[in-house]
């Protein structure tokens, strides 16, 4: 469990929409930073996996503060295209983490595939790798993973990265579509969190 005295956190991720969902998940009672509270830009993700990814930016943030740190890294699988973008998911966003750009290189990709994918159903899912680093020798870590298929087009404005092109599976919404309220009860990220939330 973390310790009493332990009042602050930073949330390891420069992507705003991620710390947004991830402040909805902490209790109220702690102080929370982000990377931008201390002008840090996010370290190079060398792992080969959504957690290994992770425990780099815990551990970054966690050095360059010295303040406990729960960290995300998640992406979207698709399996037709071998599973990526995956690690690589903000990546295909470029630089300025476009994820327009992103969404239009998964439809070429899937383009390239199969020219008849839109009237198939494109089996994907979302995961999300969290990491706690700080509490002392102990690193906590969590996945969460929501199945489901790929829109044929883009649909809704809520949400980021490529929310507005992933229908979980039993629903028939895209993640853009849903009220956030929703989409935070049920999304790969509550379901990593959900592993992990009694240490807080």
């Amino acid at each position: 469990m973390v310790k009493k005295k332990i009042k602050e956190i930073i949330i390891g991720s420069n992507n705003k929409g991620k710390i947004k969902e991830i402040r909805e998940l902490l209790p109220k009672n702690y102080i929370l930073f982000n990377p931008y509270n201390f002008n840090l830009k996010s370290p190079k993700e060398t792992g080969k996996t959504f957690l290994e990814n992770s425990l780099i930016k815990a551990k970054y943030f966690y050095k360059k503060t010295k303040k406990v740190c729960l960290a995300d890294d998640s992406g979207l699988e698709i399996d037709i295209l071998n599973k990526f973008p995956g690690i690589f998911s903000a990546r295909w966003a470029g630089k300025n983490k476009n994820f327009n750009i992103a969404i239009k290189k998964v439809y070429r990709e899937l383009d390239k595939k199969d020219k008849n994918w839109k009237n198939k159903k494109i089996t994907a899912r979302f995961i999300c790798a969290l990491t706690i680093y700080g509490l002392g020798k102990k690193t906590i870590q969590s996945i969460g993973v929501v199945e489901g298929r790929i829109s044929s087009f883009k649909k809704g404005k809520n949400g980021f990265g490529y929310d507005p092109i992933f229908i979980p599976n039993k629903k028939k919404q895209t993640f853009g579509q849903m009220r956030p309220n929703t989409k935070y009860r049920i999304d790969h990220r509550y379901l990593a969190f959900s592993k992990i939330k009694k240490f807080f």
